[in-house]
């Protein structure tokens, strides 16, 4: 099973063994990581499962469709090269080890 370390805006981190298939967010939420607040439960409509994606895990996701880049141009914390919205970014064994960092602020 891939592993997610998500890095906590207080700098600690947590690691969550997430099932394939699933998004980087369904894990957030079953792992009990706080920061993430997928207030629209991963429709792609809120922006508030904004994470930044470490520069090593960029090639390997698929980029941003227009709806997502529409929505990462309206987050509440700085947008950067590494912002994606993580109800988006399906889980693959490829993607193990997969660190993201979540922003400052959601809303």
């Amino acid at each position: 099973m891939p592993t997610i370390h998500y890095i906590l805006k207080d700098g600690s981190s947590r690691s969550v063994d997430a099932k394939p298939g699933s998004s980087v967010m369904e894990n957030a939420i079953r792992g009990n990581v706080r920061g993430i607040d997928a207030e629209c439960g991963g429709s792609c409509s809120c922006a508030t499962c904004h994470v930044y994606v470490d520069e090593a895990f960029t090639d390997r996701l698929p980029p941003a469709d227009e709806m997502e880049s529409e929505l990462l141009d309206g987050v509440a914390s700085e947008r950067r090269p590494g912002s994606r919205l993580s109800c988006q970014l399906t889980v693959t064994a490829e993607l193990d080890g997969l660190t993201v960092r979540i922003p400052e602020t959601q809303s």
